[in-house]
């Protein structure tokens, strides 16, 4: 029988195999090292067509021009989140180490998912790990993975949270729910309701104070209503358009005492803790069952990366522990599984890049580069404050700063909006508040300065 002709070898060291990627670590190495990161902004899909239809062919167009296009038309029409003027979501700043350390994940073909195949990586990444659970105030034996994201920090968390109810309510002979409930406020990230809905669970949401934040006795009232039901408690770090921190310490000690799961979804905010003067408005971390922060929001590390850590996580390898003959090799072992401990199998080592640039730079560094961004927002808002036509939504507590043009309409925001991304100032897009219309700055980039501030506080006149 005649053996199969192999195909054209892709993956051998050839001639041009070492163009190819010649070709894209210099086109890496440029984009990385830019003096001025360009801002660029989005293209039509019907420009996008004309500029670039065509790519995908039978018989490839080769990596110089698969470069050119991509470097000419794709990645200019898409914004850059490092930009020092991108101000609106919650924007990234990775280090140029992460950047670059990034490169070097994906061209080893790291597998992250167990200790057997990386446990270099993954020792690595438990080293970043569990000194962020230390400065959290969690116990020595706290511990987790690196997912892709906040929602999917989130949902792991309650996925685990549910499980540990679960667990709970047979060793105690009770009968579960017909509804699961999770207790978190109006303020919670739109990603809690996005895991209830997967979870096919119900929120229940309790009232904040005045200034949006949520405390213990509301958590009470509302544990109250639900009783057994209510399988976990949400607080949270720094809310995503205001910045708010809840009393963690009063939700704690509420969840605590009704024994009930205890999470605080940290994703933006909880990087804040790192500056030793922001610690007390953080207190009660250390109570929290589970935790997340994402590196790759105001800890410097490029898309995507979440730290999801647990107080046990013996309960999270309950919860998330995929059995399959051809994983028996690895299951039931002491070894530090990543991939047992959140909802995805496969993954990729993507803590290490926040680890080669931690260990490069060092925490202080960390510490000041977040602490910069808390001063920038207090001093903006001064600003904004002693300018005429322009007023605080509310004072910030972190780095995001909420502000209105008086008299100004939605349509007026979006118009200076887009106009402002297309003179390739700044991008800056509305947000609302209370039925509201508002503006919104939020400060990552240590690059991001006084000056450019008060330089597109100026176009508002």
């Amino acid at each position: 029988m005649t053996s199969p002709a192999a195909p054209d070898p892709m993956h051998a060291i050839s001639a041009d195999t070492r163009h190819t990627v010649e070709d894209v670590l210099e086109y890496a190495r440029r984009r990385a090292l830019y003096e001025d990161v360009p801002l660029d902004k989005p293209m039509t899909p019907r420009d996008l067509e004309r500029l670039a239809s065509g790519s995908i062919t039978p018989e490839g167009i080769g990596s110089r021009r698969a470069i050119a296009l991509f470097e000419n038309v794709l990645a200019p029409s898409c914004v850059s989140t490092d930009h020092p003027g991108y101000l609106s979501f919650i924007p990234s700043a990775p280090t140029k180490a992460s950047l670059a350390f990034d490169v070097v994940v994906s061209a080893s073909a790291i597998y992250g998912g167990s200790w057997m195949e990386g446990s270099g990586a993954v020792y690595a990444e438990n080293e970043v790990l569990h000194w962020l659970a230390s400065e959290f105030g969690m116990p020595q034996g706290s511990g987790g993975v690196f997912v892709q994201g906040g929602t999917i920090g989130n949902l792991s968390a309650l996925v685990t949270a549910r499980d540990a109810a679960r667990r709970r309510a047979a060793d105690e002979g009770r009968a579960a729910p017909s509804r699961w409930v999770v207790v978190c406020s109006a303020e919670a990230h739109s990603s809690i309701a996005s895991a209830a809905a997967v979870m096919d669970v119900d929120v229940a949401t309790a009232e904040v104070d005045a200034d949006g934040r949520l405390h213990g006795d509301a958590v009470a009232r509302v544990l109250d209503e639900h009783g057994d039901a209510v399988f976990a408690v949400v607080a949270t770090g720094g809310t995503t358009n205001f910045g708010i921190v809840d009393d963690i310490a009063g939700v704690g000690a509420v969840a605590r005492e009704r024994g009930v799961w205890f999470h605080v979804d940290g994703a933006y905010g909880l990087a804040a803790m790192l500056v030793e003067r922001m610690r007390p408005a953080f207190a009660g971390v250390g109570l929290a069952d589970s935790v997340i922060v994402d590196p790759h929001k105001w800890l410097f590390a490029p898309f995507d990366a979440c730290a999801l850590i647990y107080r046990e996580p013996a309960l999270a390898l309950s919860a998330h522990t995929q059995k399959a003959e051809y994983l028996d090799t690895l299951t039931g072992k002491p070894d530090w599984n990543p991939s047992d401990l959140a909802i995805q199998l496969t993954r990729r080592a993507r803590g290490l890049p926040m680890w080669f640039s931690l260990a490069t730079h060092g925490t202080e560094q960390y510490r000041a580069t977040i602490e910069y961004g808390i001063e920038l927002a207090r001093r903006i808002a001064d600003e904004i404050e002693a300018r005429d036509g322009l007023s605080l939504v509310r004072d910030p507590q972190l780095s995001v700063v909420v502000f209105r043009r008086e008299g100004w309409t939605l349509a007026d925001y979006e118009a200076w909006s887009d106009r402002l991304l297309e003179e390739q100032h700044a991008f800056v897009v509305p947000s609302s508040h209370a039925g509201e219309p508002v503006l919104r700055f939020a400060i990552i980039s240590p690059l991001t300065t006084f000056e450019l501030l008060t330089g597109i506080l100026d176009t508002l006149a």
